[in-house]
């Protein structure tokens, strides 16, 4: 999901540094400010001049789509839309029409993604394809729902109350069906097994057919018209038909009666598991209370201007992305970036929708409306991920393909040889009937795509954005994780770690009496007017001390050195070792225990002391590789910072391996070399310069502070910027694709079990019914469990 750069901003570091301030850098990794920062080479671009797009045959994300081409692209929704392997049947179809270069049908979404050449021309067509396989589907534009959604309580209100009542009125009619047909179906038994004559038996039995059958029958004579000869329904009409035409009323009725129940309970659940999964990911308002004067007045997010001043109450979410006016609480930010920590805001904080107000009450001004505020973005980037299949759903369309027609074959061929070698007809074609009810593949086709995307909706709940099922599959075999240091395994934002003084205490100014805070005073005079983060870091513990900073009366900075500067009239010096050189200081102590770069200071040619400066380490890193570790995840970092930095960062978070002073173009031949030796690699990085290698990695994941083109280029998006995130999107990528195949490999035991015993006189079409409608529901209550498996 594209990030705009207000978002970015506010998810930066606090540091109020400017990291963007570039120095000529040498192979030493020191820069014009003469200060010693070679960690810095991890925010330059790569210099080749080019621009570096996601580069993967195996990457596809963001629009969802098969295949690039030419045309506008669209959306549209498939109301009514109940049969995965109908679905399937539909792409194949709408694919294949003239001007379309690319679509995909997302059964969990029931959205049609389409690329074409005047995509709307061929609406009355792409209707047609759907009601010739599913007869009640209806083609919606997305952008006429958003609408109807952004019209307002009162709109928005009718419409799904509309939807509510006719999903109601269709579940009522198919339970009192389903209900008067088990009554008629059990006083057929009791009647038959108290010796009643079987004419009056059969009229019982046939009316209950007909009232838990008649709509399959017409279904699939419709379809049989239209040449559709493997529908589920004419199957089914086939099977109980068939049982009826050898005698066998109560099992005809019976089947049907229980695959009326199966399918009733996985349309319930399909649709529970539908709502639970976007309820996760879809949390735009309905409405906001906009402040006019001294009214409060409720009105639909979507009528919400930019400048509107809404009224947050606490508990509630903050509606769209804004500003604070008035007001201060604490906000919890884990609906979007997954962080547990609640964050204080006040007046002039920006505010992400989503969020939640926990304690005071805000106003807020809009500064996007509900089509551009982050809830709205992340609900597009979870469906557009959803579109992007993974090559084990691919896989398992294929199959269904060949799956139906070779079971219907095998079906036939159970009817008709054993019979003529046994003369037990009515057996061996009871048999077959049972092979036409697990004949269609809806469990297999519906399991595989449902499953991940739960996924996808587990990973938004954390703050982790899949681009699609192809990037969860890609991570769920990822044997190595490669990392950038400056803002992925450290926060990007400099501090002072060690003040230290020489010895002998010369003293250096009479207002302050700490020698320690006397050094610090004396640099950060020297460092206030400089924008570089390691100077600016100085002069922010110089003002958080309270000292007191004198002006310098000349001052020279001295490229790749550091600073010649007059203060108070005493000559001082703040740099590199090559400046204490050049003017012949001599250092007592050159020694630090802290890593990152040393600033050391000189006055009137006597050296005076020295100070450390360094990036922070993420809370959270260190936990986050063990967790790696434990997952048989090895660990790896690339940087551009010296050895002795980079390899104090590996070894305090436990990394197994550091590959330091790296210029851009080094990084992606250090990556490759790591995926000879470990198998497949994600890497994580937030630089501009990261893209190539975010691009040439199996899997690139972008923290979500970092550039634009990071994030556009990385496969999976940690918009809590935290390390933790990293074992967590494994986890739930190793679990989707877990369950996914616990799903097909669970369908396929059930229905060739159901096959073999059929064969050897072990099983009826009941077991038969469930293993079509009971797996499909079981498969789809498995899949589920993502959305509540704790990473």
């Amino acid at each position: 999901m594209k990030q705009d750069r207000e978002y970015l901003e506010q998810h930066k570091c606090c540091c109020g540094h400017d990291h963007s301030h570039e120095h000529d850098h040498d192979h030493e990794g020191e820069c014009g400010c003469g200060h010693d920062h070679s960690h810095e080479h991890d925010h330059e671009e790569c210099g080749c001049g080019h621009d570096h797009p996601h580069e993967h045959d195996h990457h596809e994300h963001g629009n969802g789509t098969e295949t690039a081409g030419p045309g506008e692209k669209k959306v549209y929704i498939l109301e009514n839309l109940g049969c995965a392997h109908c679905a399937a049947k539909m792409e194949e179809k709408i694919r294949n029409l003239p001007g379309v270069s690319s679509a995909t049908i997302t059964y969990a979404t029931k959205q049609l993604r389409i690329q074409g050449e005047d995509v709307d021309r061929l609406i009355p067509e792409i209707e047609r394809i759907c009601t010739s396989i599913e007869p009640d589907v209806k083609v919606v534009h997305k952008d006429a729902e958003k609408t109807a959604f952004h019209q307002g309580e009162a709109a928005n209100g009718k419409k799904n109350g509309r939807r509510e009542q006719e999903e109601v009125s269709g579940e009522r009619k198919d339970l009192a069906c389903i209900l008067a047909g088990a009554v008629l179906f059990a006083a057929g038994e009791i009647l038959e097994h108290m010796g009643f004559d079987t004419r009056v038996t059969f009229f019982i039995y046939l009316l209950a057919y007909v009232i838990l059958g008649i709509e399959i029958l017409w279904t699939a004579f419709r379809n049989l018209t239209k040449g559709h000869v493997f529908d589920e329904n004419f199957l089914m009409s086939i099977a109980t038909l068939g049982a009826f035409a050898i005698g066998d009323y109560p099992e005809a009725v019976g089947v049907m009666l229980f695959y009326r129940i199966g399918e009733f309970f996985q349309e319930k659940a399909v649709a529970k598991s539908r709502r639970q999964i976007m309820e996760a990911v879809d949390m735009r308002p309905e409405v906001v209370s906009r402040v006019v004067g001294d009214e409060i007045r409720v009105i639909g997010a979507g009528e919400a201007r930019v400048g509107d001043i809404l009224l947050v109450r606490p508990g509630d979410r903050i509606p769209l992305d804004s500003v604070i006016i008035e007001g201060e609480s604490r906000i919890d930010t884990s609906p979007i970036t997954g962080e547990p920590v609640p964050v204080h805001v006040g007046r002039g904080a920006q505010v992400i929708s989503g969020c939640v107000n926990t304690s005071g009450q805000l106003k807020v001004r809009v500064e996007k409306v509900l089509e551009e505020s982050m809830v709205t973005r992340i609900l597009d980037s979870v469906e557009n991920a959803a579109a992007s299949k993974p090559k084990m759903d691919r896989f398992i369309t294929r199959f269904a393909k060949i799956y139906t027609p070779v079971v219907v074959a095998a079906a036939a061929a159970t009817a008709v040889i054993p019979s003529l070698v046994t003369g037990d007809w009515n057996y061996w074609i009871y048999t077959a009937l049972s092979f036409l009810v697990m004949s269609c593949p809806c469990a297999l086709v519906l399991s595989v795509p449902l499953a991940f995307f739960a996924g996808i909706g587990a990973g938004s709940r954390k703050g982790i954005l899949f681009k699609g099922g192809l990037s969860i599959e890609a991570m769920s075999t990822v044997k190595a994780v490669v990392m950038d240091k400056t803002g992925t395994i450290t926060e990007g934002n400099f501090v002072v770690q060690e003040i230290v003084p020489a010895t002998g205490g010369m003293e250096l100014d009479r207002r302050t009496e700490n020698a320690s805070d006397q050094l610090l005073a004396l640099c950060a005079a020297c460092e206030k007017h400089s924008t570089h983060p390691i100077a600016a870091s100085i002069t922010a513990r110089a003002e958080k001390e309270g000292l007191v900073l004198a002006e310098p009366e000349s001052l020279e900075e001295i490229a790749g050195h550091g600073i010649h500067a007059v203060v108070d009239g005493r000559e001082v010096l703040c740099g590199n070792k090559k400046l204490m050189d050049q003017y012949g200081i001599f250092l007592e102590d050159e020694e630090t225990n802290c890593f990152g770069s040393v600033v050391y200071v000189a006055v009137d040619g006597f050296y005076t002391g020295r100070i450390t400066v360094s990036d922070t380490i993420k809370q959270g890193a260190k936990a986050a590789v063990r967790s790696l570790k434990q997952k048989n995840v090895a660990t790896a970092m690339l940087t551009g910072d010296r050895q002795e930095s980079a390899g104090a960062v590996a070894e305090e978070i436990g990394l197994d391996e550091v590959r330091a002073k790296l210029l851009p173009e080094d990084k992606l031949s250090e990556l490759k070399k790591l995926r000879e030796k470990y198998g497949s690699v994600m890497f994580v990085g937030d630089g501009i310069n990261d893209a190539p290698v975010l691009a040439g990695a199996d899997v690139g994941a972008a923290m979500g502070s970092g550039a634009d083109a990071a994030i556009e280029a990385a496969d999976v998006v940690f918009m809590t910027s935290s390390m933790e995130a990293i074992p967590q999107s494994i986890e739930i990528a190793r679990s989707t694709r877990r369950i996914s195949w616990q799903n097909v490999v669970f369908a396929l035991i059930v229905k060739v079990a159901v096959m073999i015993l059929g064969l050897c006189g072990f099983a009826s079409m009941w077991a038969a019914v469930f293993a079509d409608t009971g797996v499909a529901m079981l498969c789809v209550l498995n899949s589920i469990r993502i959305l509540y498996k704790k990473q």
